[in-house]
């Protein structure tokens, strides 16, 4: 990826001028509004070509996926802050959405990025998909690191959303090589880990999307996506009935301090105090 200057100024994703609005090419209100579902001005604002009807579906399923998991810390985060202020929730929505990294939600690309790679090795080196998986594997395993896009601490015996995401591939006739890389992986894991781990929504995500044909330079911005629509339940239902400071008192009553304590002050002499 290319951080820094460009040689020329440029963009192709949307220009005005007094009369019309242009969005990719088309024109926002007489082509746009009204007529595309958000999902497909999504694909199309960010790849610059419309979706096919599967690659909709596919990335439909996705969303759905992975917009809400219940108090999760970006919610938790994101509902205390609107409790302190609750007039700013851009701020509240900001605080929930900086919480996505690589352990939560915006795990989806690390996951993405490993499963591109195992199969980037099993193309450049000529072997088979469960060789690569294999190498892959226990190379973890040496330098101790995890496996992205398997194993969940709650759905430890499988996350039926990674399940029902692969069934929707498969049903849309899109599953192929990043969802086999993913099975691979997941097939010869618990052998080589020696611990269950099965595929979870954060592996199923990109594996799905990138055989769908989302780049993957943009894996990242469908939790993200995904996610702010979940933090806007989260959102209203916090001004509607705040609990925002019982999961902050509840924090607080969870967790004990084991700093310094400042020094005993000596007592005071009665007796000579009265003299």
């Amino acid at each position: 990826m290319r951080i820094g200057k460009q040689d020329n100024a440029f963009t192709a994703i949307a220009t005005a001028d007094a009369e019309s609005i242009t969005v990719r090419g088309s024109d926002l209100c007489r082509d746009l509004i009204g007529k595309v579902g958000f999902t497909d001005y999504f694909w199309l604002l960010v790849t610059g070509t419309r979706p096919t009807s599967v690659q909709t579906a596919a990335m439909d399923a996705c969303l759905v996926a992975i917009a809400e998991h219940g108090l999760v810390p970006s919610v938790q985060a994101a509902r205390m802050t609107l409790a302190a202020a609750p007039e700013a929730w851009q701020g509240a929505m900001a605080a929930g959405l900086l919480g996505m990294g690589t352990v939560v939600a915006g795990s989806s690309e690390v996951a993405g990025r490993y499963i591109a790679e195992v199969l980037l090795a099993s193309r450049s080196k000529g072997i088979t998909l469960d060789e690569a998986a294999i190498q892959s594997l226990q190379a973890l395993k040496s330098a101790r690191k995890k496996v992205p896009g398997l194993g969940h601490p709650q759905h430890s015996a499988g996350d039926p959303r990674a399940d029902r995401l692969i069934a929707v591939a498969a049903e849309l006739g899109i599953a192929g090589y990043h969802i086999r890389t993913l099975q691979a992986l997941a097939a010869h894991a618990p052998g080589i880990i020696e611990r269950p781990l099965p595929i979870n929504v954060s592996g199923a995500i990109p594996a799905v999307i990138l055989d769908a044909g989302w780049p993957i330079e943009a894996l990242k911005a469908v939790p993200i996506l995904a996610r702010t629509a979940g933090l806007a339940a989260h959102l209203f239902e916090e001004s509607q009935r705040s609990i925002g400071f019982i999961l902050s008192h509840n924090a607080d009553l969870a967790i004990s301090y084991d700093g310094e304590r400042p020094a005993l002050q000596p007592t005071e002499d009665r007796s000579e105090a009265q003299t």
